[in-house]
Parts: C-alpha cells; sequence; structure tokens
C-alpha cells in the first residue's frame, strides 16, 4: 500500500501531530473562528462574511468568524506550515489536487454525524460523484463547496477585430475544436497583438491546469489507481507537441515569463472557471462563455474542485463542524452557487442557477456547467502531491524552450515520479 503522505516536511508535520492525538478542546466562552480560503475576490469574501454575520447573530457562542485569503500559489504549503506551526484554522479549504493527502492522513473532523444531524440539510442529496474524492473509510472529511468545470471565456471584440471565426460560430458549425481553437487564438495574436489563448493559473507552473487540454487526447498524468505514469504515452507527447507548437510556433499561447489578463481586455481567450465571471462586471467589452474546444477524442469537460473541512488541530473543531453546516445548507448553497456549481442535485439546474448567476445565460449555465458536471473528470490528485508538483514541475520545465525534444522530455517526467508514484 502506498505511503499516505510523502516526506514533506510540512504534510509529515501535520500527520504526526494528529497521529498524537492532540485534539484541541472546545474554548470557554464565545469563540472566534478562522477559515482560510484562496480567493481574496471581493464579491466572494463580501458573500461569505454575510452568511458568517447571519449565523453568529442566531450563535452567541460564537462571537466572530474571519476569513483568511492565502494567495494560490502557496496556499497548501502556508496551510499546512501553519498546521505543523501550531497554528491551524479552525477550516479551511481544501485543493482537490491536495484532497488525498488531507483526507487521508487524520487532518480533518468526519462531518457525517453533523451534517446528517442539521434538521433541513439535505445530506442524501449531494450527488456520489461529487463527494467521492473527499471521502475514504465510509466517512466525507471534507464538503465539496465547489464542482466546478473549466469553460473558456471569449473577448468577443479581440476575436471579431482578428477575422476568425468566434468560437460561438464554431460550435454553431460543429467545428470547435483545439485545431480550430489555436488557429483563431493565432489570428487574436497576430492581428490584434494581445494574447491569443491563456490558460488561467498555469503560467508555466501550475502543470496540472494543463489537463483542461491534454484530456481532449485521451491523456492522463497516471493511471486511475495512481501506479503507472502517463506522461510518456502517445496520447500524452501528441497533446504537448500540439501545445508546444501553439506556445512557440504559432504564438496561440503566451509564452513563458509573458503575462495576460484575459479579464482586463489583454487576452482573446482564457481557460479558467466560472467563479471568475464576476470579474466580468462592469467590463465593457464584448464577452461569452463556451465549454472547452473537442479534442481527438472527442468533446470533453475537466472539473476542478474545493472541499471545505475541520482541522483536527483547530482549537473549537465543534463550532466550526457546526458552521460549515450552516455555510452549507440548501439555502446558503444556492447564494454560494453564484460562484460555486454545488454538489446538491435540486440547485444543478439551468433555472436555479440562473437566479444567482445574472452575468452568464441559461444555456452557458446548461452547455458548460451543468453538462460539464456530468461528463468531467477532475483534476490530477494524487497522495503525496506536494512532493509530486514540485517533480513534475522540475521535470516539466526544459518542455518550455523552443528546440525541446517533446518524447524526451515526458519521458524524463515518468522518469522523475516513477518513484513516487510506487509508494
Amino acid at each position: 500500500m502506498r505511503n499516505r503522505l510523502t516526506a514533506v516536511v510540512a504534510l509529515t508535520a501535520m500527520l504526526g501531530l494528529t497521529a498524537c492525538g492532540g485534539d484541541s478542546a472546545e474554548s470557554d466562552g464565545p469563540v472566534t473562528l478562522r477559515m482560510t480560503t484562496w480567493s481574496a475576490n471581493e464579491a466572494h469574501l463580501k458573500l461569505f462574511n454575510e452568511i458568517a454575520a447571519e449565523y453568529t447573530a442566531a450563535n452567541p457562542d460564537v462571537a466572530g468568524i474571519t476569513f483568511d485569503p492565502i494567495p494560490f500559489e502557496s496556499y497548501t504549503t502556508t496551510l499546512t506550515t501553519q498546521i505543523a506551526g501550531g497554528n491551524p484554522p479552525d477550516l479551511a479549504w481544501v485543493l482537490e489536487n491536495s484532497a488525498p493527502d488531507f483526507v487521508t492522513s487524520g487532518a480533518l473532523v468526519p462531518l457525517d454525524d453533523t451534517l446528517k444531524g442539521t434538521e433541513g440539510y439535505g445530506f442524501d442529496e449531494l450527488a456520489p460523484a461529487a463527494t467521492k474524492l473527499w471521502q475514504a473509510d465510509g466517512k466525507l472529511y471534507a464538503y465539496p463547496f465547489s464542482t466546478s468545470p473549466f469553460g473558456v471565456f471569449v473577448n468577443t471584440d479581440l476575436v471579431k477585430a482578428s477575422g476568425a471565426q468566434s468560437p460561438a460560430e464554431l460550435i454553431a458549425a460543429r467545428q470547435w475544436t483545439w485545431q480550430n481553437a489555436l488557429t483563431t487564438a493565432k489570428a487574436v495574436q497576430a492581428e490584434t497583438g494581445k494574447a491569443g489563448l491563456v490558460v488561467r493559473d498555469f503560467d508555466y507552473k501550475g502543470w496540472d491546469f494543463l489537463s483542461t487540454v491534454w484530456t481532449g487526447w485521451g491523456a492522463q498524468a497516471w493511471s486511475e489507481d495512481g501506479r503507472t505514469c502517463g506522461f510518456n504515452s502517445a496520447e500524452m507527447v501528441e497533446a504537448m507537441t500540439a501545445l508546444h507548437r501553439g506556445i512557440f510556433v504559432d504564438k496561440a499561447l503566451p509564452g513563458p515569463g509573458t503575462t495576460a489578463d484575459f479579464f482586463a481586455g489583454d487576452a482573446g481567450m482564457t481557460i479558467t472557471q466560472i467563479s471568475r465571471a464576476s470579474l466580468l462586471e462592469g467590463q465593457k467589452f464584448g464577452w461569452d462563455l463556451v465549454p472547452l474546444p473537442a479534442g481527438p477524442k472527442g468533446e470533453y469537460a475537466v472539473i476542478g474542485q474545493g472541499g471545505m473541512g475541520v482541522l483536527k488541530q483547530g482549537r473549537n473543531a465543534e463550532a466550526a463542524a457546526d458552521f460549515l453546516a450552516y455555510l452549507t445548507n440548501p439555502a446558503n448553497s444556492a447564494k454560494l452557487a453564484q460562484f460555486f456549481p454545488p454538489p446538491r442535485a435540486s440547485l444543478l439546474t439551468a433555472d436555479t442557477l440562473a437566479k444567482t448567476n445574472p452575468l452568464l445565460s441559461p444555456e452557458q449555465l446548461q452547455q458548460v456547467v451543468i453538462d460539464g458536471i456530468a461528463e468531467g473528470v477532475v483534476k490530477p490528485s494524487h497522495t503525496g502531491q506536494a512532493a509530486l508538483n514540485q517533480a513534475v514541475r522540475a521535470a516539466l520545465d526544459p518542455l518550455w524552450r523552443p528546440d525541446a525534444d517533446v518524447r524526451g522530455v515526458l519521458d524524463g517526467v515518468c522518469t522523475a515520479i516513477n518513484p513516487l508514484l510506487a509508494k
């Protein structure tokens, strides 16, 4: 059986703390809860604070709830450092790529009894496909508050100025493919000087965001059981070859060291999740949201998930679990759905989501969100993800050069991570 955690200092320390059984006692008197998040988006935090204020007004034993944004790039490292240093939050968002480590390490409190015991919670309507990643031994260790497919936001003004076919036109002609998407992106860059297509949050560091591309070729980072490397498969070589050409030959994607913010009008298209739609409020350029292009293996969808968990080492685990049940009850899930597609079957309809997503049409919500959740695969995750992240990123670095040997680099990735997959 694979080791549950790798020898990454922060995660190892976290496991050591939880293994010692050091559950902190509840504080005397009213408590203040702290929850870490990876979003500093003002609209997100405003909604969280409104829900928290409603909760504290009805629960005098909780004096306040603070939300502690941590930059996405260093989120898991910072969180595990806090835990290892004896300063854990009471609640935390958990990224899907670190879910296996958090769920199996004993760091989180099981939520089943609290959620099932909350009147009107509707635990049974949580979609099994959404909760699977957050379960171990029949227990739910984090609530999958966001099950969000990736889509393509389009600056329709830039695409029109380039003279290229728009994604909407290509979809209507049943020709929305990666080949045509890269052709449109190439035209945007050549004719407007703006970036063609940006895979948001990738920035030549977050390699797992490229799963939004390579899945269209039928490629995967590793096998379903997590033991076999998939980076040097024929499908992955073909996908990465197309991506490499798009970057260095066609200039369809910005190269290393170049940044372009779609939401500031600097790119023709970007791949990201609907939680970013709030950034478009008040924008002066025309835009659209469409599904990911079809790859050689046909249409597909990729999902990013976020879980909310209660830290066992937190000082106020019982109060934190009660607040999590309130934050994620049906009424508040409906409010959160404007940013974070919920795992509740009753809320996953185009009409329901449209009520809290005024920037998106029911058609966009159906095609990108609802159909994506039904058909999508989750971004890569594995036990020991911190070590795997470092190994894959380092091994992929030689790929981001114009003269890279794509197959050779991908063979090198497998050489680097095979020992980790075998643990």
